[in-house]
This record gives structure tokens, sequence and C-alpha cells, in this order.
């Protein structure tokens, strides 16, 4: 499949993998999508990748070079990342997924155990996704929800992943450990969502706009930093049919299976191991009720990090600072 709104000078191994999709197990069952969020990410394609039978994952690809995988956090989507993208994009070929149970991507049940929204699962979606795109080793930039993610997906694929930088947070045993008044104030989300179904979602859908606005504006930025079409694009993904059920169990397997998974690492003493970068908001909750730093220390062997100039959103409110510190960073030789 040809990937044809990148110009010839565009074309890298991932134009390859696509067209070689008919030798794959999970192909890519639709072909380049007019996707609302596109105006977004100009020279990008839209693509949504079958990573297991029935489930596909939506994902804007860019660029060429060594693969860098962009994970998005709660409640939003793959659009977070249109500040600093086309940036990326020329030194990495870039590819901003939706995770399962957000955006564009598929939205299962979640089981009595959550287990279908597990950190584990997530993270083999990322897994297969990239596998599908032609890489066994990439970056990854990752955010909130998606750092969560990451975590997993180093922990238990540690030889794909080169490098991580993730932002804005603890992790989440750490998190919940050690809940403050303060922290329960602050991220009262964190235990609204995961009271039983349906409760959290009948109240998210009778008005997902209002509760996109409601959450990412009752931060120290308010919503200045959000470009208007790409708020509007997490307004109109959290309206889909289960949405609101596909983030309510992110967070209800958060506070049960993922915390088992976290605790099982512990116990076997598994450390997360290729060269971590974290970055917080100097202005957030992370750095109010936590010490970042300190904790991932705790559960990798290489860290470093630092907070900067801005409040929770980071790839919105700091693009250029957040760019600064992780192109200097992530390796850019071929893997």
């Amino acid at each position: 499949m040809a990937v044809a709104s990148w110009g010839p000078e565009r074309v890298s191994k991932v134009t390859v993998a696509l067209a070689l999709q008919g030798n794959n197990d999970h192909t890519d069952t639709k072909p380049p999508m007019n996707h609302p969020a596109l105006p977004l990410f100009p020279g990008f394609t839209h693509h949504q990748i079958e990573v297991d039978k029935g489930l596909h994952i939506s994902a804007m690809v860019g660029g060429q070079g060594p693969g860098l995988l962009l994970l998005h956090g709660h409640p939003q989507t793959l659009a977070i990342w249109h500040k600093v993208a086309p940036t990326l994009a020329q030194h990495f070929t870039v590819v901003a997924a939706d995770l399962r149970g957000y955006g564009d991507s598929s939205k299962p049940e979640g089981g009595p155990d959550h287990a279908a929204y597990a950190k584990r699962s997530l993270a083999q979606d990322q897994i297969s996704l990239m596998h599908h795109l032609g890489f066994d080793r990439f970056h990854v930039l990752a955010h909130d929800r998606g750092a969560r993610v990451a975590h997993r997906l180093g922990m238990d694929h540690p030889q794909a992943v080169r490098q991580m930088v993730l932002l804005d947070i603890a992790p989440t045993l750490a998190m919940y450990e050690q809940t403050s008044e303060a922290f329960a104030r602050a991220y009262w989300h964190w235990f609204f969502l995961i009271q039983p179904q349906p409760l959290p979602e009948r109240l998210i859908e009778a008005n997902p706009a209002a509760y996109v606005t409601d959450v990412m504006g009752n931060r120290s930025a308010g919503l200045a930093p959000f470009d208007a079409r790409a708020l509007t694009e997490y307004q109109r993904c959290l309206a889909l049919p289960g949405a609101a059920h596909g983030l309510c169990e992110d967070y209800r397997a958060s506070a049960g299976i993922d915390l088992e998974h976290d605790r099982d690492d512990i116990a076997q003493g598994r450390r997360l191991q290729m060269p971590i970068q974290v970055l917080w908001g100097e202005q957030g909750v992370v750095q109010r009720c936590f010490k970042p730093l300190k904790e991932w220390q705790k559960v990798a062997e290489q860290v470093s990090g630092q907070a900067l100039p801005c409040g929770h959103y980071i790839a919105e409110e700091a693009p250029h600072a957040l760019l600064a510190q992780v192109l200097p960073f992530f390796d850019r030789s071929p893997a």
C-alpha cells in the first residue's frame, strides 16, 4: 500500500511494511483515511491497524528514520502530539497512536477483572502496531495514561524499547500507596472512574464534551493551551460508542490488575533497563504531591529528568521546552 501523501522524500521502511501487509497475520483492513485530526498533522497519514482479531488501533504515521511511538493520556487522543509531531518527524518515523478504549481505536468490554484494559494488554497492542509497521525496536514518548502503558511495555518487552520519555507521572503503585488528601482532591477522577459500571459511564455519556472541558480546563493553565481543533477532537472521540466505558476500564484496571503486575515486578526484582527520561510540569499535581525522579529510580536502572515550566499537559503547554529535552535524549542512529 503506497503512502501517497508523504511524497518520495518521505518514503521509509513503513511504506514497505504497509505494502507487504498481505503477508502479515494482522492487516490494515482500511486504507489511509481522511481523519478529522489530519489537518493537525501535515505530511502524516492515518491508519487503522488490526493488532489482534477484531481489535484495531488508530495511528497517525509520518516522517522517516528510527521508530518513535507516541502515546497520549486521559481524556485525550493522539491529537495531543500535533504541536511536536511535525518536528519529531524530521528525525524519526513518528507513530502517534490512540490507546485501546480511546480515540478511534477499538473499545472492547473490560470483563470482570478488567484484564482487557490491563496495561499489559494495551502494551501488547502497541508492540503489535509497531511490528506491523516494520519496527522491532523503537523509542517511546508517552504522557499520562500512555506513560503507564509505556512503563508496562518496557517491563514486558525490554528488547523492543530503545529509550523512553515519560511525561508527568510517577509509577502507578507509588501514586496509590502515597495518596494524600491533596492528591485525591486534585485527581478526583482517579476515584470516580473506578466506581462500578455503569454509574461513571452514564454520567460521562450525559455530556462528554463537558467532561473533557471540565477535566482539562481545571488544571493550572485552563483551556488556553489547547488548539480548538484538538479540543473538538477530544470531545468527538469521547462521544463515540464505548468511549466512556473504555476510559473507565483503563482506570479500573490500574486500581486492580495493574497493581498486581507492578507488585509482582517488585517481588521478582524486575526493573526497567533502558535509558529513561522523566519530565513533569512544575505547576502540576505530580510536582506538588510526589517526588517523580526518586520514584522512577526505584523501578528503573537509568533515569534522568527534570521539571518543565508548565502544568500537566506538557506537549500542548510547552512544546518547545519538550522538544529541547527529547531531541538530544533520543538516539537517532539505526536500531
